[in-house]
């Protein structure tokens, strides 16, 4: 039986060498939260008839799409196949060209878009993606039933996704040339203030979302799109649930921590008041770390609002630093759904997190 207490007090350790009070504090944490129930070998194998039986789902990623990915786009699509990972949101970084860095951290646009500059990079962006597509490395996904072909083929699948809708610049055609192109989800804002609404780490400037963002939503339901409001604020998403006829998504978040990222439970209950589903993505925040500290924020977040809401949104490449990261591999996706057998919950349920909750936020949507 394995335990993963010491692996994530390893981790934090590492991630705040040079201060040994915060380390402490963060200690302090990991033993408050308490320790990881152990996953034995039947769970472990149970976990591997899952990923053969289910259908994993993947609500956010950059896979070797970012200047900064560690690995290829191949290499992130073989771990994939390992993985048993039937699918995976694509998604091109709408305002990737103007987003800097703080000198003491925290991502940022740095100045305004050119025009026509967030529109060209977003589709060049998603080129390589649909070049493996075509090449047979990956199944296009324009569809739920399409879903099917992953496991058939025994390949991944890919639906195209753009976080951040900068590159529509306010042009309420671009949301159907969008579907037209491929792309079946839009996330609204993501670290610029844009034409569609606020975001969590800037000042708020329209109180939420705009009118606009309002419409973007009502074309994207009428089109059969997936609204994804991850980044948008707290009074953004409340909006974004009431224009809505359909299942929200919050591709990738963690509940309760102060990293500025993290949702209350408030927000995500609005959310799931959709019917919609929330990502957990892999990073150390509030005292949990490492493996353990992954599966806690998702077990967190299923207490919160219930299991139908939950799934799992790696963010795969897109978070930096590497320190604040606390999973990566592709390969190891069975480790979780084995990590949640041993906290108890049931097989139905695992699979529902893994992939299933989308499946059905995305056949809602598409209706």
């Amino acid at each position: 039986m394995w335990c993963g207490c010491s692996e994530r007090w390893t981790a934090s350790a590492t991630a705040f060498r040079p201060d040994r009070r915060q380390a402490l504090k963060t200690l302090a944490a990991l033993l408050t939260a308490g320790c990881s129930a152990p996953v034995t070998a039947a769970q472990r194998d149970d976990a591997q008839r899952l990923a053969l039986e289910s259908t994993a789902v993947d609500l956010h990623s950059h896979p070797g799409m970012l200047p900064s990915s560690p690995l290829s786009l191949e290499s992130q699509v073989e771990r994939m196949s390992q993985g048993k990972v039937r699918a995976s949101l694509f998604a091109a970084v709408a305002d990737g060209p103007v987003i800097g860095r703080r000198p003491q951290g925290g991502l940022y646009a740095t100045r305004e878009p050119r025009p026509g500059e967030c529109y060209s990079y977003t589709y060049r962006s998603l080129e390589a993606v649909r070049a493996r597509t075509v090449a047979g490395k990956l199944i296009l996904i324009q569809s739920p039933e399409d879903l099917d072909a992953p496991r058939a083929q025994g390949k991944p699948g890919a639906l195209l996704a753009v976080e951040g809708g900068d590159f529509l610049e306010g042009r309420i055609e671009r949301v159907q040339e969008a579907h037209e192109r491929g792309i079946r989800s839009i996330q609204l804002t993501h670290y610029r203030v844009n034409e569609l609404g606020d975001i969590q780490t800037e000042a708020p400037r329209h109180g939420g979302l705009t009118a606009f963002g309002q419409d973007v939503i009502r074309e994207m339901n009428r089109l059969g799109m997936i609204v994804d409001v991850a980044h948008l604020t707290f009074d953004g998403v409340r909006t974004a649930a009431g224009v809505s006829r359909k299942p929200l998504l919050l591709s990738h978040t963690v509940l309760r921590t102060n990293f500025a990222r993290s949702i209350t439970d408030e927000h995500a209950r609005v959310v799931a008041g959709t019917g919609g589903v929330i990502g957990i993505f892999p990073v150390n925040s509030g005292g949990y770390h490492g493996f353990s500290g992954y599966v806690e924020h998702i077990v967190r977040m299923i207490k919160a609002v219930g299991v139908d809401h939950v799934g799992i949104g790696t963010d795969m490449d897109g978070i930096s630093p590497p320190s604040f990261v606390s999973w990566t591999d592709y390969s190891e996706w069975p480790s979780l759904t084995a990590a949640l057998l041993a906290r108890g919950y049931s097989r139905e349920d695992v699979a529902k997190v893994s992939g299933g909750n989308f499946l059905r936020v995305y056949r809602a949507s598409a209706a």
